[in-house]
């Protein structure tokens, strides 16, 4: 991906004010960065958390961090000093947004909140990520991803039948939150008139489950588990070990099935009435899903998605992350994009977001502090 103009990108003129450490509030600062935004990342002395976060470095850059923090600037400002806050004041005054996920006590103290910041620009959004929302009695517990997939039922939901409980495989409610942020938060800008956004992980985790929770509300059911990851509703719509591994089988209607039959000759499900429908097959579920099982495990993955891809069935195989990074479909979507740093070069997952007028910058992530004098000089 090729660097265009910053002034082509759709937020170019749009500054973000960043107190932020970790995942969820960097990420949402950083989607706002790849489309052309100005953000302002202030730092204390010993910088966001996510600097020290893992064991790959490349120089002085952790890998993590710099996944999070790309096109971004960084500036060091103690916060908690009258100069400090008279830093902050004055930036506020030339920018659009502020985004923070700090604990609601920490951003109340350092006047971090639409009411502390309106004197100095009435129009500036303010957008505060935390665990369980600015007030309430839960508002000042810690919270991570892992609490929150637990109390939210995620963790709940995932895993087989008769096993335990499985987390989600990544920081699912703090990506989610970030992408939720960034999205009210320009809602804010385009209205204008600036204001508070409070968006609590609780919540954001609790929204994407839709279907699923209206499901409860309306019935009074807890979700039941389903082997294989089964979808509730759709049969078969689920994983299905093979002889060498496991493929992700998803009929979501009759036509797919007519297909799916045919093709593994077994033509009989298309006549036994416990099989032939969207509805007989979510009635038999353990019926259906056996009989797949006992076919599928005869050859290996490959074959299956070879047979079935081809006629149109939707289904994959279960493949490592390193497999899909290096796979010829990532590569044809650009989505890995490599970003040169001093010390070499570092490759990242890039914006899904493919505008038909601009790219995404590939500035590295800053060094802490690297932009204090070239900012804060001029204020």
């Amino acid at each position: 991906m090729s660097e265009l103009a910053d002034d082509n990108a759709p937020l170019a003129g749009i500054r973000i004010i960043e107190i932020t450490h970790m995942l969820a509030g960097p990420y949402s600062g950083m989607l706002l960065a790849d489309m052309g935004a100005d953000v302002i990342k202030i730092e204390t002395g010993t910088g966001d958390l996510g600097r020290q976060m893992g064991s790959r470095y490349i120089g002085e850059q952790s890998v993590y961090f710099a996944s999070l923090n790309r096109n971004k600037k960084s500036i060091c400002v103690d916060l908690s000093t009258d100069e400090g806050q008279q830093t902050l004041h004055a930036l506020v005054k030339d920018s659009h947004a502020l985004i923070c996920n700090l604990r609601p006590a920490a951003i109340n103290k350092l006047g971090l909140t639409y009411e502390a910041l309106k004197q100095y620009n009435d129009k500036i959004v303010c957008l505060a990520i935390t665990g369980y929302g600015l007030e309430g009695p839960y508002a000042d517990k810690p919270a991570y991803d892992y609490v929150i997939q637990a109390l939210a039922g995620v963790i709940a939901l995932t895993g087989e039948p008769d096993g335990p409980p499985i987390k989600c495989g990544y920081s699912v409610v703090d990506n989610i939150a970030g992408n939720m942020g960034s999205l009210g938060l320009l809602a804010k800008i385009i209205h204008g008139k600036g204001g508070q956004i409070d968006l609590s992980l609780y919540d954001t985790l609790l929204s994407q489950l839709n279907y699923v929770a209206a499901d409860y509300l309306n019935g009074g059911d807890d979700p039941k588990r389903n082997r294989g990851g089964g979808h509730p509703y759709l049969v078969p719509a689920q994983l299905f070990p093979t002889k060498d591994g496991h493929v992700a089988l998803f009929i979501s209607h009759d036509r797919f099935w007519q297909i799916f039959a045919t093709t593994v000759g077994r033509e009989e499900w298309l006549q036994d009435e416990r099989f032939s429908t969207v509805k007989a097959r979510s009635e038999n579920r353990e019926l259906v899903v056996t009989a797949i099982e006992s076919l599928f495990i005869e050859q290996t993955a490959e074959h299956w998605v070879s047979l079935l891809d081809p006629a149109g069935v939707v289904i994959a195989g279960v493949q490592t992350l390193g497999k899909s990074l290096d796979s010829e479909l990532t590569a044809s979507q650009n989505m890995v994009v490599e970003i040169p740093f001093p010390e070499g070069v570092m490759r990242f997952i890039g914006n899904p977001l493919k505008m038909s007028d601009s790219r995404s910058p590939n500035k590295p992530s800053p060094l802490l502090g690297e932009h204090t004098e070239q900012i804060c000089g001029g204020l």
